[in-house]
């Protein structure tokens, strides 16, 4: 099972963005088994039963990963699993989505609380917004943020805010500092969402760990490079399995 990665989604836009990557990380690699798992359908902002769902849902004994919100939660996950998770790897994902004294790099509050309030109102509003602010930095952002958008599953508002409202409250540095195995970290130095900081207050904290900076890309970068990001994840695994 050292050879299963299992990816989780960012929020709102489901499995389509990873597509792309997960076809790269097979082309490369024949023997490892990627697999997509959509984030957990709840009404509730709990992580424990966000945890609970996903640990009993997904395989044991895999590499753990994700992209933006599915990197936090792969993150917690990691650390509740120990020994029973290969390894951790995220993408734009950070500590703390939203900026707080304890961890400045990261969304200003009152510009999530606008999005919080905007998907309440209009989920399909927010989703076009979020789109736009995932493609920022990228070489077409138009054309991406059209990928994201037209591949997003139509989610009721109901279902979409718990997701929001776990994003605006989780912190995983404890998580990741508790989690002993392998982990690489990869961030866009365009990034609308999570600023480009991240990656070096995170360094700051687990010295010890991979930690990437892709300098001129945004929020999707994994989309707009999936061969390139699907190359740095490779030679994190290639490393860890032969050391």
């Amino acid at each position: 099972m050292r050879d299963r990665l299992i990816l989780l989604p960012g929020w709102g836009l489901g499995v389509s963005p990873l597509e792309p990557l997960a076809a790269a990380l097979q082309g490369l690699d024949e023997h490892l088994q990627v697999q997509i798992e959509p984030l957990p359908a709840l009404d509730s902002s709990d992580l424990s039963e966000w945890l609970d769902e996903l640990d009993a849902t997904l395989p044991d004994n895999a590499w753990l990963g994700g992209w933006s919100l599915g990197g936090m939660l792969a993150s917690e996950l990691a650390a509740r699993r120990g020994e029973r998770c290969c390894g951790l790897l995220t993408l734009a994902s950070n500590p703390c989505f939203v900026a707080h004294d304890g961890w400045p790099n990261a969304m200003p509050a009152e510009t999530f609380d606008a999005f919080l309030a905007g998907c309440h109102a209009d989920s399909q509003v927010t989703l076009k917004r979020f789109g736009l602010l995932c493609a920022k930095g990228a070489k077409d952002p138009r054309g991406l943020s059209r990928l994201l958008v037209s591949g997003a599953p139509s989610t009721p508002s109901r279902v979409l805010m718990p997701g929001l409202e776990l994003l605006a409250q989780l912190d995983t540095r404890d998580a990741l500092l508790a989690y002993r195995g392998p982990q690489l970290h990869l961030f866009a130095g365009l990034d609308e969402l999570v600023p480009a900081e991240a990656a070096g207050a995170l360094l700051a904290l687990l010295p010890d760990i991979e930690i990437g900076l892709i300098e001129q890309a945004g929020h999707a970068f994994l989309l707009e490079d999936p061969h390139g990001v699907a190359g740095a994840i490779q030679a994190f695994l290639h490393e860890c399995v032969d050391d």
